[in-house]
């Protein structure tokens, strides 16, 4: 288990809910802390170029708060989410996220040096058949690793294990119904 952080990271953009702050803009530090297992962490050759593999790739995660920093939005609230939604895609092996946003000299009509969003993700649940410890990203279905052994399992089946146990199934229970 590591975390692997990225702070201070500092972009000028576009959000807020008044009119002026959109046109304007203003600076933001986005930190970003994300703990996830490392212990299959590697770097391979491929095509003569060294790729890392089982791992959290620094530059893509600026390379995420970067692109969708430049998404206006109204709320800094959903910036975060967009956040930490491309990093589920990007990234299956995260067990928590912690992301915190700051708006510097936010206009309030006083000195402030800074207001703040702070939000935390954790993605380690029990299994609810056996109570084995797995990642899940549910319920945003698209983004965790199960949908592609749910794809094998019958839709009757699928309603079964929904009423018979409270949450999602880890890959070892899922793969006994899978066809």
């Amino acid at each position: 288990m590591a975390t692997i952080s990225l702070e201070g990271m500092r972009f000028f953009a576009h959000h807020g809910l008044h009119e002026e702050e959109t046109i304007l803009g203003n600076q933001f530090i986005l930190d970003v802390h994300i703990i996830s297992d490392i212990t299959e962490a590697a770097t391979v050759m491929e095509n003569a170029t060294e790729q890392l593999v089982n791992t959290i790739n620094y530059e893509t995660v600026y390379d995420i708060c970067r692109i969708q920093m430049k998404e206006t939005e109204k709320l800094l609230e959903t910036v975060l989410s967009n956040i930490l939604l491309a990093l589920q895609w990007q990234f299956p092996t995260i067990q928590s996220i912690t992301i915190r946003i700051r708006k510097l000299n936010p206009p309030m009509g006083g000195q402030i040096d800074a207001s703040s969003v702070e939000m935390e993700e954790s993605y380690v649940k029990k299994c609810g058949r056996c109570a084995r410890p797995m990642i899940c990203y549910m319920p945003v279905q698209a983004a965790c690793w199960c949908q592609e052994v749910r794809s094998k399992i019958h839709p009757r089946t699928m309603e079964m294990l929904r009423t018979q146990y409270k949450g999602c199934l880890c890959e070892m229970c899922l793969k006994e119904y899978a066809g």
